[in-house]
């Protein structure tokens, strides 16, 4: 899935995989996977690992109050939902999953294929981003290689979204055509 900030990517990638699992249609556990790349960085964050990954993991809280009568820590506990960064995959195998790598535009080339390369049987997989929402500087994206093998690749579906279908709220949908708009015409 991937378009615009505001089109439901996460949300819908989130519903998809709470149906299946919840409708005994799909492999179990839901398996979130985000590299640690922000916006902005605020420097230090103190803890362990599991510790600094958990500011990764508000939107999910959110959703999955949305979605579902459980909380997100509910469902954690209970081993429907897992989260984790793409730090530390390697020797890891997915077996049986709904994984969902949200801002996947965040992630690198490198981190992609870590993460392709991790999926075992019964899995599905759900990638989520947005070309104009790229946090990483370093490396750049893979997304634009990922776009380009899932394409060849008979497995894969491509869901592209666009300005027309930001559903977070009008004002969203507002600023996202004003400033495509704008952009269009290079004033901004």
């Amino acid at each position: 899935l991937h378009g615009c900030a505001g089109t439901g990517k996460t949300f819908l990638a989130m519903y998809l995989a709470l149906n299946a699992m919840l409708n005994g249609d799909g492999p179990k556990p839901i398996m979130i996977l985000r590299s640690v790349v922000p916006t902005r960085d605020m420097g230090f964050l103190p803890g362990s690992a599991k510790d600094k990954a958990a500011a990764y993991e508000g939107p999910y809280q959110g959703i999955i109050s949305e979605l579902c009568d459980k909380s997100y820590e509910i469902m954690k506990q209970n081993g429907y939902i897992h989260f984790d960064t793409t730090s530390f995959l390697r020797g890891t195998t997915f077996r049986d999953n709904i994984i969902i790598i949200d801002e996947c535009q965040n992630l690198s080339d490198h981190e992609i294929h870590t993460v392709m390369t991790r999926v075992g049987e019964g899995c599905r997989v759900i990638f989520c981003g947005d070309f104009n929402q790229k946090d990483y500087t370093r490396e750049g994206s893979g997304m634009g290689n990922l776009l380009k093998i899932a394409e060849r690749m008979k497995s894969f579906e491509i869901v592209k979204f666009d300005k027309t279908d930001v559903v977070r709220s009008g004002f969203v949908k507002d600023y996202i055509i004003t400033r495509a708009d704008l952009e269009e015409r290079g004033l901004v």
